[in-house]
């Protein structure tokens, strides 16, 4: 996720057959009997038990069926994005087959409200991105950022994190806005070279970001520019500072 800012290779990244039930009443003389009975239209018998179990089983088996399909575009995804780098080796192609993978899993997404989730609570590495900002793919590799980026969030408390690890070391921490059920206004406030020195942030750094798809494991994300981020959790319990 990120707002794309950059100080040095600072990194900011910012810039997705319920049963009703019915009371039916039957009258004959001196007599009014209630029966409590799945929903059924005028005139049709109510469901039997073994009817109903067939359905409970068509339900399961759609179930079953969505979740296969999940699984396998998640894997699709990975071992698509799997060469290229966190995306710095990616050619439009590339760039646009993992677009339209995740596009796939976007539209199967279940988590509607992704920012009431607690699937969002922890800390991500970043797998892939088509930010440059982030990616630095005009500088000399050795000025890139080369081990792992991570993004933590606490929507407990809306705060954000990002931290960059070798060879910069640089973090940014962030407040979170919520626009709607799946849209942040991301609000940076501290920006840690080395991991040491603390800077204000000046103001400029901020962005949107919404969240497209999410589960326990997998995050996609879209920021205000167009930029696609795709996420892995590693850490459950990690908190981002207050």
């Amino acid at each position: 996720m990120a707002i794309t800012c950059s100080s040095s290779s600072l990194i900011c990244f910012s810039s997705d057959f319920a049963s009703s039930s019915l009371n039916l009443f039957y009258s004959k003389p001196n007599i009014i009997i209630r029966t409590h009975l799945l929903f059924c239209p005028r005139n049709q018998k109510p469901l039997n038990s073994s009817v109903s179990d067939k359905r409970r089983n068509r339900v399961s088996f759609f179930s079953g069926f969505s979740t296969k399909r999940v699984e396998s575009f998640k894997e699709e995804l990975f071992q698509a994005i799997k060469p290229l780098d966190r995306g710095a080796e990616a050619s439009p192609e590339d760039q646009a087959r993992v677009d339209q993978i995740a596009r796939k899993l976007e539209a199967v997404n279940d988590i509607k409200e992704p920012l009431k989730s607690n699937f969002l609570n922890g800390k991500w590495e970043l797998l892939y991105t088509t930010s440059q900002s982030l990616l630095q793919t005009k500088r000399p590799k050795f000025l890139r950022p080369n081990g792992k980026i991570y993004q933590a969030i606490n929507i407990n408390t809306l705060r954000a994190q990002n931290i960059e690890t070798w060879p910069f070391f640089n973090q940014a921490t962030a407040n979170l806005v919520p626009l709607n059920s799946k849209r942040v206004a991301v609000k940076f406030d501290y920006f840690r070279i080395a991991g040491l020195i603390p800077i204000k942030s000046p103001g400029s750094g901020r962005g949107q970001l919404e969240i497209t798809y999410l589960d326990e494991e997998l995050r996609i994300s879209r920021g205000n520019r167009g930029n696609l981020f795709i996420l892995k959790m590693v850490d459950l319990s990690y908190r981002v500072p207050l």
